[in-house]
């Protein structure tokens, strides 16, 4: 409350020294009465009458009658309260105006304004992973008084998946019981945390769980990677490469997730011997990419892998497949659903420049210490590319 008070208070000052300026700089000797100026004027005219008289301009008579007009206009005026006696006195100027100017922002804000909601946002403070913690912790105290709130078991699995306590996570979720029976997100969700706590093997319930998620949403992202993930890892390289052949057309093209699960694709077709469909056939640029013995030690966790593909005499790309470092040699594969431009596709091409970098933070542009290849001219249709990055970008 004071951080908003004080700041709010210095601009209602600083507006008030503004407006009331001309009254606190004034000058006494600037300051003159309607009367003062009346007085000087006819005593100007009372001179000039008189001039005029010894001149011989006017006789006696007209002398004698415009010298009594005079007085008597003047004695009129006089008559007239003084300007300066009904204004008052300065610091009664002042003081008005400042309490009118204050009553009236503190009544426009107690009717448009919160200072209370203002004051309380000013106060928060960025929440933090202990503070993340500490409101589970906190939840999870709450479900315990609570036992057959289902839905809540099922929030706070959420929760304990997301911070990863994936052994916490799977103990809510089999709290929550039914209520996670028709939903298909919480089904996949479930058997991601089993494999998790059961160091990678599908076996037994997660794989359940996975088919009746897909029973019930057969489009659920999250189920079709871990099926085709389960498949993969029993071998059955087909199965695979067709599940996640079926999760990249609903994925958005050209997004981070379709250029890695495409990768997924092409590493399962080539451990299992298959062929690419007919479809695709020579319209498509797979291989390896190998990375230097030397350069090894330079490649962090979080490492970015680009795969970049160019028209020759051109900078713009045609196709980025770009996914975190995982392993080496990485099976890659370029097709139009990485295309940068929808109306440019690698498909049209009859070639390109390909090179590979391995960059910190991902940028399109090439950064001091990035890892890259060589550029090499690959034609449309070529597998078993071989790439090796052996370079340090300076």
């Amino acid at each position: 409350m004071i951080s908003f008070l004080i700041p709010a208070l210095l601009l209602l000052a600083i507006v008030l020294a503004l407006l009331l300026r001309p009254f606190i700089f004034s000058k006494g000797s600037e300051s003159t009465s309607r009367r003062q100026m009346n007085a000087a004027i006819y005593q100007e005219e009372l001179e000039k009458l008189a001039t005029e008289r010894a001149a011989g301009r006017i006789d006696a008579q007209e002398y004698e009658m415009s010298h009594a007009e005079m007085r008597q206009r003047l004695f009129q005026d006089a008559e007239v309260e003084d300007d300066k006696a009904v204004m008052g006195s300065t610091k009664k100027v002042i003081i008005g105006l400042s309490v009118f100017i204050v009553l009236l922002s503190v009544g426009l804000y107690l009717i448009l304004g919160d200072a209370y909601r203002v004051a309380q946002r000013n106060d928060q403070k960025p929440m933090t992973q202990a503070g993340v913690e500490q409101m589970v912790a906190d939840f999870a105290l709450k479900m315990e008084k609570d036992p057959g709130n289902l839905k809540g078991w099922a929030m706070l699995a959420r929760s304990y998946r997301i911070l990863g306590r994936n052994q916490d996570a799977a103990k809510a979720y089999a709290r929550a019981g039914n209520f996670i029976n028709d939903d298909p997100e919480l089904l996949a969700e479930y058997a991601d945390v089993l494999v998790g706590v059961a160091n990678g093997s599908f076996a037994g319930k997660p794989t359940l769980l996975l088919q009746q998620s897909l029973k019930l949403d057969p489009n659920n992202l999250l189920a079709l990677w871990l099926s085709g993930t389960a498949a993969y890892t029993n071998g059955n390289y087909s199965s695979a490469a067709q599940t996640w052949e079926k999760l990249a057309k609903l994925l958005p093209p050209g997004s981070d997730e379709a250029r890695a699960i495409a990768g997924s694709i092409e590493e399962a077709r080539s451990k299992g011997g298959i062929a690419a469909t007919p479809a695709a056939a020579g319209k498509t640029i797979s291989g390896q990419i190998e990375l230097s013995a030397e350069l090894k030690p330079k490649v962090r966790p979080g490492d970015m892998l680009m795969v970049i593909a160019r028209q020759p005499g051109e900078r713009m790309p045609v196709a980025v497949l770009k996914v975190p470092v995982s392993q080496f040699p990485f099976s890659f594969v370029l097709d139009d659903s990485l295309a940068m431009n929808p109306n440019k596709r690698i498909s049209e091409l009859s070639e390109v420049n390909i090179e590979v970098r391995i960059s910190k933070t991902g940028m399109a542009k090439a950064e001091p210490g990035d890892l890259m290849s060589a550029v090499q001219t690959v034609k449309l249709g070529s597998a078993k590319v071989r790439i090796l990055v052996n370079q340090v970008y300076p």
